[in-house]
């Protein structure tokens, strides 16, 4: 296959990241004056790809800011998470692994850390500290990050991903106290918080009753425009030697209703199938392709759904407003009013819709389509 000038499924850098003008100016702001920042959006909005490009950015004009990152894709338990924040703040702040295991004798001498780093990558190092020992010390890898950053006169930010991952943990309540504690006491080091459930970080940071309310700068990412889209495509298209007009760039956004992933994907099924020139046809057919081409997995999301779900699902599509009026529970078989919240909530829960100011809207706009007109035949 050829190499496509639009990326989706991994992190849109450099060339590739379009737009997000407004938010990566606010972002390296708050970087650069060490400002606590939550970024919250559906996923696969490009949250990652923003945090990213702000550190390409700062990288080059902040020599003595450092970004670590972090993902807890994979974590699922207390100590996980101590590990991972030791081991990336010591690689962000280290250069050489002699540095790093150095830096991580020096700095968490309480916790007598084992270090071991792999013959094949000298860069990569690891840490293994006993759980007793971290359950008796957390407050070494709490504050490392502020620790290093004074003692080597640097600031740090602390990006993580996922951060809704810590509602695995055993306490999760007792968890955000403990982070909320050390990490609200840091001059030298902020944080950046983000992940893919943007209804269970909302109510992290949003609900008063949580340790993490008001924890700093709230960014709604909203939906990159038509007008930005279709510049990006445009510019992309010719940039490789083909064509393509305003009007189909137009017909890529809209189809794939502004979503990052999905305008990249169908743009780039568009750009596969023009050998000069794309037209509305080949859009057509590139958009017929990609629903195609994930039918099976809607099939089996929709198979995992209740009927009740599904009928939710069905008014949604119709446009229906009054979800919990009698004729609408009547007509779309939805039980009583009270079922509608345990609805909205199950299918909220499992990314399937979003909920914003009262509006509900399906997350995936393929899927959208899918249901719509295939499943509902509506």
């Amino acid at each position: 296959m050829e190499n496509t000038p639009f990326v989706f499924g991994k992190l849109a850098t450099q060339i590739d990241f379009t737009d997000r003008e407004k938010e990566t100016s606010q972002v390296v702001s708050n970087f650069k004056a060490l400002v606590n920042t939550i970024i919250l959006s559906p996923r696969r909005w490009g949250k990652t790809s923003l945090v990213k490009r702000v550190s390409e950015i700062l990288g080059n004009e902040e020599p003595d800011l450092k970004i670590c990152h972090i993902d807890l894709f994979n974590v699922r338990k207390e100590e996980d998470f101590y590990i991972a924040l030791a081991t990336e703040i010591i690689k962000a702040t280290s250069t050489k692994w002699e540095e790093r295991a150095q830096n991580a004798k020096e700095f968490l001498t309480r916790l007598l850390p084992r270090i071991s780093f792999s013959p094949e990558d000298q860069s990569e190092i690891s840490f293994g500290i006993g759980w007793e020992e971290l359950k008796k010390n957390p407050d070494e890898i709490l504050n490392l990050a502020e620790t290093i950053a004074v003692e080597r006169g640097l600031k740090i930010v602390v990006c993580i991903d996922e951060f809704q991952g810590i509602s695995e943990f055993e306490d999760p309540l007792a968890f955000q106290r403990k982070l909320r504690s050390h990490w609200q006491r840091h001059t030298h080091v902020s944080y950046c918080l983000y992940g893919s459930k943007r209804h269970m970080l909302l109510e992290v940071f949003s609900n008063p009753s949580m340790p993490f309310y008001k924890f700093g700068d709230l960014i709604f990412l909203e939906k990159i425009s038509t007008e930005n889209w279709v510049e990006f495509i445009s510019r992309r298209f010719s940039e490789t030697g083909k064509k393509i007009r305003e009007e189909e760039s137009i017909i890529i956004a809209q189809l794939a209703e502004n979503h990052s992933y999905y305008v990249q994907q169908l743009a780039q099924q568009s750009w596969l199938r023009t050998d000069s020139i794309c037209s509305a046809a080949i859009v057509n057919k590139a958009h017929r392709g990609l629903i195609d081409q994930l039918s099976l997995l809607f099939i089996n999301i929709t198979e995992s759904l209740s009927t009740t779900q599904l009928n939710l699902l069905k008014a949604i599509l119709s446009g229906e407003k009054q979800l919990s009026s009698q004729s609408i529970l009547q007509k779309y078989n939805l039980g009583t009013s009270g079922n509608i919240l345990r609805l909205k909530q199950s299918l909220l829960t499992r990314e399937i819709i979003d909920i914003t100011a009262d509006q509900i809207d399906l997350q995936d706009p393929i899927y959208k389509y899918w249901l719509k007109l295939e499943y509902f035949r509506i």
